[in-house]
């Protein structure tokens, strides 16, 4: 067998609609085909796709509480954006919570990222590359 490929990513979250929404404004990426109006017997799984193809972006159904940053052990996402500050600006207008200041606050002012909480509370790095 040969190497495998990641396919998608899955969230869970107590609102599949509400957090999928957050990252489709956030990324700027479209619903997966059927996944684009809410399920009148409840959204329990929605797929973002990315527009140049690659890992799925999922959010599934579950009443598990996030832990609160940066205790524990975790996976977050790091989203790769072209300005640091505009990006900044753009996620805090999506609904983002900042976990850290700028780069130059936080004391590493080479190294362009911030940590920020979706609405749920997952925590992701948006990261000037």
């Amino acid at each position: 067998m040969g190497p495998l490929a990641l396919h998608e990513l899955t969230l869970d979250c107590p609102e599949p609609r509400a957090l999928a929404e957050f990252y489709r404004q956030a990324l700027g990426w479209a619903y997966a085909p059927g996944h684009e109006t809410t399920d009148p017997d409840g959204d329990e799984w929605l797929v973002l796709l990315p527009p140049a193809g690659g890992t799925r972006l999922a959010f599934q159904r579950s009443p598990a509480a996030v832990p609160p940053w940066p205790q524990g052990a975790r996976v977050h996402l790091d989203v790769a954006v072209p300005d640091l500050a505009a990006a900044h600006e753009h996620l805090l207008g999506c609904g983002a919570r900042p976990l850290t200041g700028s780069p130059a606050e936080e004391g590493h002012a080479e190294d362009l990222f911030r940590v920020y909480a979706d609405p749920v509370g997952h925590p992701f790095c948006a990261t000037q590359l």
